[in-house]
C-alpha cells in the first residue's frame, strides 16, 4: 500500500470536559500543521512553587489532556477499498474516534500503529477523525504532548501488501554477489482465493535494475500469506559509515487484470559478527561504536519530529565525531532512521525506559505487561529494512533485572526480538545501582571485587555518584543479581559501569560488553578501556545533544561556604539538562572538540576558557557537569582579571601564547587526560596555542576577542529547501564584530519577522534557564546566537528579517522548491 500525507487540515486544543461546554465551547480549535507538539506552548511553571523531580523532570512544563480534529473528504471510488490511518507517534495515551466512534488506541508514545478506518467512514461525504492525548507525570525527560511525528492515509483493495511493506534482508554476502531476501506478506479481505504474481525488482542508486525475481502466491480469504524471494545482487556496493551504499526495492502486485498493488523500501547490504575477541565487525571489519546517547526532543521545535530537524541531529552529531546514535529510551522515529541510513549512522533502537516496576506515578509500567508485545512488533516492524539499525536495546535501567523475575522477563522479550528479526543483536543497559537498589544496605558488609585504592568503602564512595556507581556495579552482589539477566543478552549493555569491563573478561569469557550510557567526563579512560579490550565494542555518552528536561543534571556548580549543597535538580525556570557535547541549537560545546581529540579524529589544540567570574571558587558539578567554559576570549568588564584557560590536544606538549606573549609549554596528551590549564589575566586580543610531538609542531588553534561595534548576521543552512516532505530552514542569529568573530559577550533581545512563503516555528537560544519562549518572535541571545526554524508553506521563497537593539538589521532568504 502507498501512503499518502495526512498531515494537513488538523486543528487542535487542550480537551474540556464536555459537560462544560454544554452552553457552547469554552476552549477554541486552532488550526496546526503536523507534526505538532501542543505542550512547548503551555505556560510552565514551578508547581505550587516548589522545586521538585517531576516538575524539573519535564522542564516544568505542565501535564495536560489534548484533542485533536480534522475534516477530510471520502470519495465515493473508495468504497470498497481498505483504508487505513497510520500515525508514526502520539504522545501518549492515544484513542482514535472516526465519526464520533471509538476506532483504536495505543498507549505508548513512541510505537507506530495502524487505524483500520474504512468501516467507520461515509463514502462521498466529509468526515472527522478526532484523537486525544495525554501527558501527566509519566515520564523522567520532557516528551512532549500530542500527534508529534508524522501522520499516513494508505489506501488498498481487498488485496493488498501489508502497510509496512517487505520485509528485506542480506543473510549471505561475498564480493561476488549478495543474497537478498525479499519476505512480502500480502493480505486477503475479500471471499475469494486470490492468487496474485509478486513482481520484485532491486535497483542500484543510479537508478539501474541489479536484480528481478517473479513469484506466484495464492492467498486464502482472511489468512495472510508471505512470498519470500531470493535475489542475487552481483558485486554489490557494502553499506558502512564511511560508505553508506544503498538499493531500492521495489514489489508490485499483479493479477489477469493488471497491477493490483505495490511497495518500495530501501536496504543496504551489509554483515554483522560478534566476538569478545574481535568484537563488533561490520562487512568483515572491526567497528568501535564512537556511541551518542539522544532524546527525541527536537529543542525549539519540542518534540515536534520533523524529517529535516532528524537529519541536521544526524549530520551535526556525524560532524562531530560520532558513528553511532543510542535513541534513549524509546524507538527512533523513521525519519532519523532514514537519515541514519543515508549519512552512514550506527543505530542502537531501544524500546522501553520501564516494564512492570514504574519510575514515575503514571508511566508506561501500567500499560507493559498488556501492551509490550505490540510495541515490540511495531519496533522492529519500523527498523527492519535499516542497514543502520544494528542492535535492539530491551530495556534502560530496568530496577528489575537485579531478579529472577526481571531476568525471566528479559528472555521473554530478547526471544521475542529474536523470533522477529534474527538478524541483528540484542542488548539491554543495565544500571547496576538500580538493578540491587532495594539491597543497597547489604553492600556495607560486602566488599566490591574492585575496591578503589584507598580502601574507602561505599558510604564514603556515595559522596561522588561516579564513583559510587562503578564501585556499585563491580560489586559481589550486582555480579550475582545480574548474572541471568545479562546472559539472556547478545551484548550486555551497561550504565556507568566501566569498572565490570575488565573484571567481566576473566569472570564471565563470552560476555561482549557495551557501555550504553557513560559520563561525558571520563571518555579518555573509557574510550582506553575500548581500545584495549576486544569484548568491549563501543561507548555512548550521556548525552551526545543536550536536551529538554531532566533540567539542570549538567549544570556547573560550585560550592559555597555555609550555603546550600549541590543539588541534581535546578530550580525552575530551568530548563535543559545541560549535559550535551552539542547543544539544542546544534553548537557544538567545548566537551564536543575534547571527545573528537580522545577519537583520534582531530590534531588541532582547541581552547576552552572558563567564565572568569568564577574563578577560584571549587567547581561542584556532577560526573555529567563538563567545566564551565565557553571557547571564546571576549569577556568584557573582565579585563585584567584573572582567568584559566583550558587546552585539549592529543600531542606531547602545548604552549598557550597571549598576544603573542608566551606562557610556556606544558604536557598534554592521553597521559595527561588529553588537556592542560594555564592561568593569565584577560587581556583582549588573541589566544593561540601550538601543538607539540617530539619537539615539532603538529597544530595550531586560537581565539581572537571580539571588537565593535556588534553586528548581528544571519545565516541558513541551506538556501534553497523542499516544499513539502518535512522539509525546514535552520538560520543561525549570531552577535559578531566586522571580521565574524563571536561576540559572546554581548547578548542582547533579538526581534524576527518572516514573510513570503513559509512560517516561524521555532525560535530560541541554548540558554539553560530562561521563562522565554520557543514560539514568540522575540528572544535573547545566549553566548551570542540564538536559531530561528522556518517552515514553507508553499513554493516560493522565505524571508527572515531579523533586529536587535545598536544593530544594523539583517535579513535572509530562503527559496522553498
Amino acid at each position: 500500500m502507498i501512503g499518502t500525507s495526512f498531515n494537513e487540515g488538523w486543528q487542535a486544543r487542550p480537551k474540556v470536559n464536555p459537560f462544560a461546554e454544554l452552553s457552547g465551547p469554552s476552549v477554541p480549535f486552532r488550526p496546526v500543521t503536523l507534526p505538532h507538539d501542543a505542550l512547548i506552548g503551555q505556560r510552565r511553571t514551578a508547581p505550587d512553587g516548589q522545586v521538585t523531580m517531576e516538575g524539573g523532570a519535564g522542564a516544568y512544563f505542565p501535564g495536560g489532556v489534548f484533542e485533536y480534529r480534522k475534516v477530510f473528504p471520502v470519495p465515493e471510488g473508495y468504497r470498497g477499498k481498505r483504508i487505513f490511518i497510520e500515525f508514526e507517534g502520539v504522545y501518549r495515551d492515544a484513542t482514535v474516534f472516526i465519526n464520533g466512534t471509538y476506532a483504536g488506541q495505543r498507549p505508548f508514545g513512541y510505537s507506530h500503529f495502524h487505524i483500520d478506518a474504512d468501516r467507520f467512514l461515509r463514502f462521498g461525504q466529509d468526515n472527522e477523525i478526532r484523537v486525544e492525548a495525554r501527558s501527566h507525570r509519566d515520564s523522567r525527560w520532557y516528551t512532549g504532548a500530542g500527534i508529534y511525528r508524522d501522520t499516513w492515509l494508505f489506501v488498498g483493495d481487498v488485496v493488498r501488501i501489508q502497510p509496512d511493506g517487505p520485509r528485506i534482508s542480506t543473510p549471505d554476502v561475498d564480493q561476488e554477489r549478495a543474497v537478498v531476501e525479499v519476505v512480502t506478506t500480502v493480505e486477503n479481505d475479500s471471499i475469494e482465493i486470490r492468487t496474485v504474481e509478486v513482481v520484485t525488482e532491486i535497483r542500484s542508486a543510479s537508478g539501474a535494475v541489479v536484480a528481478t525475481d517473479t513469484a506466484e502466491l495464492t492467498v486464502l480469504p482472511g489468512e495472510p500469506a508471505s512470498a519470500r524471494q531470493r535475489l542475487y545482487v552481483r558485486e554489490p556496493s557494502l553499506w558502512g559509515p564511511d560508505t553508506p551504499a544503498l538499493y531500492d526495492c521495489d514489489v508490485t502486485l499483479k493479477d489477469g487484470s493488471g497491477e493490483v498493488d505495490r511497495a518500495a523500501a530501501a536496504f543496504g547490504v551489509r554483515t554483522l559478527q560478534l566476538d569478545p575477541e574481535h568484537g563488533l565487525r561490520l562487512n568483515g571489519r572491526t567497528v568501535e561504536l564512537r556511541g551518542a546517547c539522544v532524546h527525541h526532543d527536537n529543542g525549539v521545535l519540542g518534540a515536534a519530529t520533523f524529517a529535516r530537524a532528524e537529519e541536521r541531529r544526524v549530520e551535526i552529531l556525524k560532524a562531530a565525531g560520532f558513528n553511532a546514535i543510542r535513541m534513549s529510551h524509546h524507538p527512533m522515529s523513521k525519519a532519523m532512521l532514514d537519515a541514519c541510513d543515508r549519512l552512514g549512522m550506527l543505530v542502537v533502537d531501544e524500546a522501553f525506559d520501564v516494564w512492570t516496576s514504574g519510575k514515575s506515578e503514571f508511566d508506561y509500567s501500567l500499560s507493559f505487561p498488556e501492551w509490550w508485545e505490540r510495541d515490540i512488533e511495531a519496533m522492529v516492524a519500523k527498523d527492519f529494512n535499516h542497514p543502520s539499525v544494528i542492535l535492539y536495546s530491551i530495556g534502560n535501567e530496568i530496577p528489575e533485572t537485579g531478579s529472577p523475575a526481571g531476568a525471566a522477563w528479559g528472555r521473554r522479550l530478547a526471544d521475542t526480538v529474536r523470533s522477529l528479526d534474527p538478524t541483528r543483536y540484542v542488548t539491554n543497559a543495565v544500571n547496576g545501582l538500580l538493578a540491587v537498589l532495594s539491597e543497597l544496605g547489604a553492600l556495607g558488609q560486602r566488599a566490591p571485587e574492585q575496591a578503589p585504592d584507598d580502601g574507602a568503602g561505599i558510604n564514603t564512595l556515595m559522596s561522588d555518584v561516579g564513583d559510587a556507581m562503578n564501585a556499585i556495579s563491580a560489586s559481589e552482589l550486582v555480579t550475582e543479581r545480574t548474572a541471568e539477566s545479562f546472559a539472556v543478552l547478545d551484548v550486555a549493555g551497561m550504565n556507568y559501569a566501566e569498572a565490570r569491563y575488565a573484571l567481566d573478561r576473566g569472570l564471565f569469557p563470552n560476555r561482549i560488553i557495551l557501555g550504553t550510557e557513560t559520563f561525558p567526563t571520563r571518555i579518555d579512560g573509557n574510550w582506553r578501556l575500548v581500545r584495549q579490550h576486544g569484548h568491549v565494542i563501543g561507548d555512548f555518552t550521556w548525552t551526545g545533544w543536550d536536551y529538554l528536561g531532566e533540567v539542570g543534571i549538567g549544570r556547573p556548580q560550585y560550592l559555597t561556604p555555609g550555603g546550600p549543597k549541590p543539588s541534581p535538580t535546578a530550580p525552575y525556570p530551568y530548563l535543559l539538562a545541560g549535559c550535551g557535547d552539542i547543544d539544542i541549537t546544534g553548537h557544538r560545546r567545548p566537551a564536543s572538540y575534547y571527545r573528537e581529540i580522545v577519537f583520534g579524529l582531530r590534531s588541532e589544540p582547541y581552547i576552552a576558557v572558563r567564565r572568569p567570574e568564577h574563578h577560584g571558587r571549587t567547581f561542584a558539578g556532577s560526573p555529567w557537569a563538563w567545566s564551565d567554559s565557553v571557547s571564546s576570549w571576549s569577556w568584557p568588564g573582565f579585563e585584567g582579571e584573572p582567568v584559566a584557560v583550558e587546552v585539549y590536544s592529543d600531542a606531547h606538549e602545548v604552549e598557550l601564547l597571549v598576544n603573542g606573549r608566551s606562557l610556556g609549554r606544558r604536557p598534554v596528551g592521553e597521559e595527561h587526560r588529553f588537556r592542560t590549564e594555564f592561568e593569565t589575566v584577560h587581556e583582549p586580543g588573541e589566544l593561540l596555542a601550538v601543538a607539540y610531538r617530539d619537539g615539532h609542531e603538529t597544530g595550531r588553534g586560537s581565539l581572537r576577542s571580539a571588537t565593535t561595534p556588534v553586528r548581528l548576521t544571519a545565516a541558513a543552512d541551506r538556501r534553497a529547501i523542499r516544499a513539502t516532505g518535512g522539509d525546514l530552514a535552520y538560520v543561525t542569529l549570531t552577535l559578531t564584530d566586522e571580521h565574524g568573530t563571536p561576540h559572546t559577550g554581548a547578548d542582547r533581545p533579538v526581534s524576527v519577522e518572516v514573510s513570503g512563503a513559509g512560517v516561524l516555528l521555532g525560535f530560541g537560544s541554548a540558554d539553560p534557564s530562561t521563562e522565554e519562549r520557543f514560539d514568540a518572535t522575540e528572544r535573547r541571545t545566549y553566548e551570542g546566537r540564538a536559531l530561528a526554524v522556518l517552515r514553507p508553506t508553499a513554493r516560493g521563497e522565505i524571508r527572515l528579517t531579523a533586529t536587535a537593539p545598536g544593530c544594523e538589521a539583517t535579513d535572509v532568504v530562503v527559496t522553498a522548491e
